[in-house]
């Protein structure tokens, strides 16, 4: 059954109350899933990226992601903010792991203050705290980001490459319309040992690149969308030890809630969606995914 409510955590009080989005996004959460049979991680979250009409704190967004079998959750970093943010998160609560980096699109930013260089060095050295366990999230953007910002871009996803390798973390990498770009620049550089494709985006040709090297493929609630028929794809052929599960939180709500703001609570929904598109008994899926982000991440405990 069910459990149809939304957690306590996320309903909106009166006070401090914001109203929704002029072009129709509602800023309400969507209800909670029935819980998974046995529990999985949320590889990929934002946690200091409030969406909704009220702020929600880390342990109480965990407690509202365990109510439903999400044990734990990987807190991303995409600035030196948020990345300093994550190194203070994953000593608040150990359900949480974090990675650290620039965002793609950040960099050339970064660059155009003449502040990219220092900025790396940071990175690196929120990177030494022992339970970051991922640069990330790094990689190409063509969507956003054009012209002589690309360059900034690659060096930088280039340099994080390196840390990664380095401090040997697992890299987990943002890659918007630069499939081909992406799969050049790790060959070009030497692939770190564990690489995780954050919000797989690509399609079978992709799937099958990733399944030959052993790049972890992490789908999110874009799987569940109505065009969105190219991932289903991949999904379909993904090695089952290579694929993880994300929110991406708080974007990419799954259906049917698509439109609303996402947490780690909703993985259950798309998860749910994987096992109905392979034809995977839920169990049995839950327990590779939860198997397979222990080795991309290491142990939570």
């Amino acid at each position: 059954m069910c459990t149809s409510l939304i957690p306590d955590a996320y309903r909106t009080t009166a006070a401090g109350e914001a109203p929704d989005d002029a072009g129709g996004r509602t800023r309400d959460f969507p209800p909670a899933p029935e819980p998974l049979p046995v529990p999985v991680m949320d590889n990929h979250t934002h946690l200091d990226f409030p969406e909704g009409k009220a702020p929600v704190g880390i342990r109480a967004a965990l407690d509202a992601a365990a109510a439903v079998g999400v044990q734990g959750a990987v807190q991303v970093g995409c600035d030196l903010e948020s990345s300093r943010f994550t190194v203070q998160a994953v000593e608040q609560d150990e359900r949480l792991l974090g990675a650290v980096a620039l965002h793609p699109n950040d960099a050339p930013r970064y660059a155009a203050r003449g502040e990219l260089e220092e900025a790396l060095d940071e990175i690196e050295k929120l990177a030494s705290h022992p339970r970051i366990r991922a640069i990330g999230e790094t990689g190409l953007d063509f969507y956003r980001t054009r012209g002589e910002g690309l360059a900034h871009q690659k060096y930088s996803f280039r340099r994080h490459i390196d840390i990664a390798k380095r401090l040997d973390l697992t890299l987990q990498i943002h890659d918007r319309d630069a499939h081909s770009e992406v799969v050049q620049v790790l060959r070009e550089e030497g692939a770190p040992e564990r690489v995780v494709f954050h919000c797989f985006s690509g399609d079978e040709e992709l799937a099958e690149i990733c399944n030959r090297e052993g790049w972890w493929m992490s789908f999110a609630g874009t799987l569940t969308f109505k065009n969105a028929a190219n991932l289903r794809a991949a999904l379909a052929i993904a090695d089952p030890g290579l694929v993880l599960v994300e929110t991406d939180a708080p974007f990419l709500t799954p259906h049917p809630h698509r439109g609303r703001p996402n947490a780690s609570y909703m993985v259950p929904y798309t998860v749910r969606a994987m096992a109905e598109l392979t034809g995977s008994d839920l169990g049995a899926l839950c327990t590779r995914i939860s198997e397979n982000t222990v080795r991309a991440y290491g142990s939570w405990s």
